[in-house]
């Protein structure tokens, strides 16, 4: 479920929560793009080369790693006889939470869950602290392949977010205190019960809470240190699973968020919709990067849209010179797109084909690519170092060289299911397995 070198004029559009490019804070990384500027990760591991250390992980969660100085933090849903043992350095948890790898839709049973945040020391893997933000029964199943912890934390330094949808949003401090919560938006009513997943993303004193679902839809605005609500706003939207990225663009900030009606821009001071733009496909769960004034959108189950927006635009942008291109076939589903270096990667559908345009023109650089030992994608491609990390849901990661031309240079595989987006800091890479976390380091 992401600092980035993009064109000449990069510094034009930025994320509103510009950080320490050291840090990891946000499952797509300091800018949203998927890119870290500066971490040199390995290139090449198993389950037990190059591993710096890997712990065991209680129940379920596909939310991405986050990492701020010298802590990890995780999310995890616990079923009640799911996990027997300790959460750090125990064995594979037991219990009726199994991967139905068919990808039906009988998820995890709807019995007692604890909602945990877990804190890791980055140096060894100890815990630091764990903290059951809610311990309750869901009310609405899951698909086979998702399950109740698949939003990604955020952190600013400061405090650390967990969201688990319908539970709510928690903030800690980084000690694990609780400073306030809020699980009072009601109950999502998703999609064929496919389940939750959207995450918040941190702008500056606000936390942008994503909500939509099969009952009224909506975008919140929260104060992230009180968590009191700025502003709401109404979408006329469907289940959808895509994360919100903020950008900067001529002196506002804009919030982006996809739809399958539309996909659309709000001013974050006021909630405001900006622009929007037709041609995305149903239930999108990609989300959207962006680079050198504009944004790029996509979505690729039951149809195919990826569009390059102007963030000029106002109203309804469809048809219009804020358009700058648009492509129809092979475009992303679960996994988003990677903007790197001028250069837009993106999946076919939940598959490992692979294509890589020029962010300017969309022109192919390639496209359908086939690359060996990617099939089944749901986290999304990263960049460090002159490098992309292309990760399959069993595991195996393919680093390629960030070029126009496709070259593989490595072939790796830590052992285990794999959905959560790896996230690359310093020269050290963090991977959320199905049941352990690992620090890749040489």
């Amino acid at each position: 479920m992401i600092r980035s070198i993009l064109f000449p004029l990069f510094c034009a559009i930025l994320t509103a929560s510009q950080v320490d490019a050291d840090n990891w804070g946000h499952w797509r990384g300091p800018t949203g793009n998927g890119v870290a500027e500066n971490a040199t990760p390995p290139t090449e591991w198993s389950d037990t080369r190059n591993v710096k250390w890997k712990v065991a992980i209680p129940g379920r969660g596909s939310g991405s790693p986050v990492v701020w100085d010298d802590k990890v933090f995780v999310v995890t849903g616990v079923s009640e006889g799911a996990a027997t043992q300790s959460p750090i350095g125990g064995q594979r948890p037991q219990g009726g939470q199994g991967r139905n790898r068919g990808g039906g839709r009988s998820g995890a049973a709807l019995t007692n869950t604890k909602f945990n945040i877990i804190c890791v020391d980055r140096k060894t893997g100890a815990l630091l602290w764990e903290q059951t933000a809610i311990e309750t029964t869901p009310h609405q199943a899951v698909h086979g392949t998702n399950n109740f912890a698949s939003a990604s934390p955020c952190t600013d330094g400061d405090h650390v977010y967990a969201f688990f949808g319908s539970r709510g949003l928690y903030c800690y401090t980084m000690d694990g205190e609780l400073k306030w919560k809020r699980n009072d938006f009601g109950k999502m009513q998703t999609r064929n019960g496919f389940g939750e997943g959207s995450s918040p993303t941190l702008a500056g004193e606000k936390i942008i809470v994503p909500w939509d679902h099969e009952g009224q839809s909506f975008i919140y605005a929260l104060d992230k240190k009180s968590g009191k609500t700025i502003w709401e706003t109404k979408r006329d939207e469907p289940t959808n699973w895509s994360t919100p990225l903020v950008v900067e663009h001529n002196g506002s900030r804009q919030v982006v968020l996809n739809g399958q009606n539309k996909a659309r821009a709000y001013d974050l001071e006021s909630g405001k919709e900006l622009w929007r733009c037709g041609g995305q496909t149903q239930r999108p769960c990609a989300s959207a990067v962006a680079g050198d004034g504009m944004v790029f959108v996509g979505s690729g189950f039951q149809g195919s849209f990826l569009g390059a927006f102007r963030l000029d635009g106002k109203g309804d942008i469809e048809g219009t010179a804020n358009v700058v291109w648009s492509v129809n076939r092979d475009t992303p589903d679960v996994a988003s797109p990677l903007l790197s270096n001028g250069r837009v990667y993106f999946y076919k559908g939940k598959t490992g084909i692979l294509s890589c345009l020029d962010a300017k023109t969309g022109k192919p650089h390639y496209s359908a690519s086939r690359v060996d030992g990617i099939n089944s994608t749901y986290a999304s491609p990263i960049a460090a170092n002159g490098y992309v990390y292309l990760t399959d849901r069993n595991g195996t990661t393919v680093v390629i060289k960030d070029a126009d031309k496709l070259q593989i240079v490595a072939t790796n595989s830590v052992g285990e299911t794999v959905d959560a987006t790896p996230a690359p800091v310093d020269n050290e890479l963090f991977i959320r397995g199905e049941q352990h976390l690992f620090c890749i380091a040489n």
